[in-house]
């Protein structure tokens, strides 16, 4: 579905809250921005000042945060995924290599291979997720960072969401980042037809079933659960 950042963020922490409780099951989410957003991590605070007055094709783009860590995210031309789930251990690292399997397995099964980042802690130097790959992102074998992702835990309860990077401007890249990085490879030129977001989605929700052993159910969000979505929506955290 398509909304915009505050919308997202609110729906990605309620059903974290609501699976907390044991009130919603395991879920998995892909989901797009309109308009275009520059999401922070939870804890990124210094944050250049231009970025509160960005635009991109006459309109604004919208400053959110989110409720994972990690670097600034610019959501143009890419596609999110959202993870919530359980029992995957105290190890970070562990439970981003379970739930990122899904991820390789469906770009493998688009000709598309993966590897995990090797950055050190010198990343959090960078305010851009792509501009550094961690272990907990995934890069093609040409160095190019396809999707930077990030939790938020508590206790054995994980919200792990992440963007792919599919069909990035080089030059908004550049006005927010100072750096149009990727510009030499790209997905539409690597997957031709099949680079459209409908197949991708069922191609990595395929891709989850086969690695976790799940049936996927589709469960559209009610009237109801949209008014507590909104509450927690107006009561967003300030940037």
């Amino acid at each position: 579905m398509a909304a915009d950042g505050a919308t997202q963020m609110a729906i990605d922490r309620w059903l974290f809250e609501q699976y907390t409780q044991g009130l919603h099951p395991p879920t998995l989410r892909f989901y797009t921005w309109e308009p275009i957003a520059l999401s922070l991590g939870y804890h990124q605070r210094q944050i250049p000042d231009h970025w509160r007055s960005l635009t991109y094709q006459n309109r604004p783009v919208d400053l959110v945060r989110r409720p994972s860590g990690g670097r600034a995210v610019l959501h143009q031309g890419d596609l999110t995924y959202a993870v919530i789930t359980s029992g995957l251990g105290p190890s970070r690292k562990a439970a981003y290599e379970k739930i990122c399997a899904f991820l390789i397995e469906g770009w493998r099964s688009l000709g598309v291979s993966l590897h995990y980042g090797t950055a050190g802690r010198g990343y959090i130097h960078n305010p851009d997720c792509f501009g550094t790959a961690t272990r907990a992102d995934l890069v093609t074998d040409r160095g190019y960072k396809l999707i930077g992702s990030a939790q938020l835990r508590r206790g054995e309860c994980i919200l792990q969401h992440g963007s792919i990077r599919l069909h990035p401007n080089a030059a908004l890249f550049h006005q927010v980042f100072g750096t149009a990085q990727g510009a030499d490879w790209s997905v539409q030129s690597t997957l031709g037809k099949q680079a459209d977001l409908q197949r991708i989605t069922t191609v990595l929700a395929n891709a989850a079933e086969q690695c976790f052993g799940i049936c996927l159910v589709s469960q559209p969000i009610t009237d109801a659960e949209w008014l507590e979505i909104s509450a927690l929506n107006n009561a967003r955290p300030t940037l």
